[in-house]
């Protein structure tokens, strides 16, 4: 038997059922909570319960701390309701838009790796900042979320880089179907992850697969507004291939203050470069991570192991961002 839960102050309510994460049955339902990684790791879609009860699945505990366990805080995209339960959080967020958008340009990048590039309607604008993310809305009404992959455009264009993965309905019809001109439903935009502009500390940005999306968006959103801070970009990767952006990312290298290491975990034969997990890389190169602001945009096992071994080297925890994310698949 399903559970009713309720929305505070928005007065909204919806059904979950046995085992289903609160996050899920509110978009099934067509109510946005906000989320991310749907993984526990990043904290976005954190809010209170104020009545009932809820059992999580795995998390972090930077993502949660024990504080906020006892005090009723709860991680919704892993929360399962153990009864009725009345909720608070925020949905108002006048700058969430739903929109159509033409998918106007399709590219390869890799054999993994697809680029979309979607136009909105004319005189529609998504007003987001660089780093931030957006839902494509399917036909059943379920949501994949999607960094978005540059800064914003004077022609409103929007770039998604998709990764191909087994079992994931979307990313199939991307890779096997997908045409231009195709329309699809967006939301956004959201997330807390993006450029602080007023810090005058050097960057240091580490991405993990597509992770490089947001990272690529706050480096063109650091050019055009004539940053000159220092950027060292780790980027990780299985082996060469899945370097799918490469030509770019060594053009950003050319230019002063800039430099570039790609890591490889599965090195292939003859790679002269560095090797191991990208976050290990960092560790070795950097003795003082208190003079950077990180930014770190991947895998939630990537995202949580560097952000754990950072703060553990001595990065305060007001000068680390990241944005975790989880694939799903059905």
């Amino acid at each position: 038997m399903p559970y009713k839960v309720e929305l505070k102050p928005s007065e909204q309510s919806f059904d979950v059922d046995a085992g289903e994460s609160i996050v899920d049955a509110a978009h099934r339902q067509n109510i946005q909570l906000p989320y991310s990684c749907r993984d526990g790791s990043c904290g976005t879609c954190k809010g209170k319960v104020i009545g009932g009860e809820v059992k999580h699945d795995h998390y972090s505990v930077q993502a949660l701390s024990e504080a906020e366990l006892k005090a009723g805080m709860a991680l919704f995209c892993q929360a399962r309701a153990c009864s009725d339960l009345v909720l608070e959080v925020d949905l108002n967020n006048p700058d969430i838009q739903r929109l159509p958008s033409r998918v106007d340009k399709i590219d390869h990048l890799a054999h993994d790796v697809m680029r979309l590039f979607l136009k909105l309607p004319a005189g529609k604008k998504l007003n987001y900042i660089a780093g931030q993310y957006i839902d494509i809305i399917m036909s059943d009404g379920r949501h994949r979320t999607y960094s978005i992959a540059g800064a914003p455009r004077d022609d409103g264009m929007i770039e998604l880089h998709i990764r191909n993965v087994e079992g994931g309905r979307f990313s199939d019809f991307v890779f096997h179907h997908l045409e231009q001109k195709t329309i699809l439903r967006i939301e956004g935009p959201m997330g807390a992850f993006y450029l602080r502009q007023d810090s005058t500390r050097p960057m240091l940005l580490v991405a993990g697969g597509t992770g490089l999306a947001p990272i690529k968006a706050i480096v063109e959103a650091a050019q055009q507004a004539g940053n000159t801070r220092e950027i060292i970009l780790y980027w990780g990767v299985r082996s060469r291939r899945d370097l799918y952006f490469q030509e770019t990312v060594e053009q950003w290298a050319e230019r002063e203050q800039f430099t570039y290491i790609p890591v490889l975990s599965e090195p292939d034969e003859g790679w002269q470069g560095r090797t191991g997990y990208v976050h290990e890389a960092v560790l070795a190169d950097i003795d003082s991570l208190a003079q950077y602001d990180v930014y770190a945009a991947g895998p939630p096992i990537m995202v949580s192991s560097a952000r754990t071994s950072f703060l553990e080297a001595g990065l305060p925890k007001t000068q680390i961002f990241h944005d975790a994310f989880e694939w799903a698949l059905d």
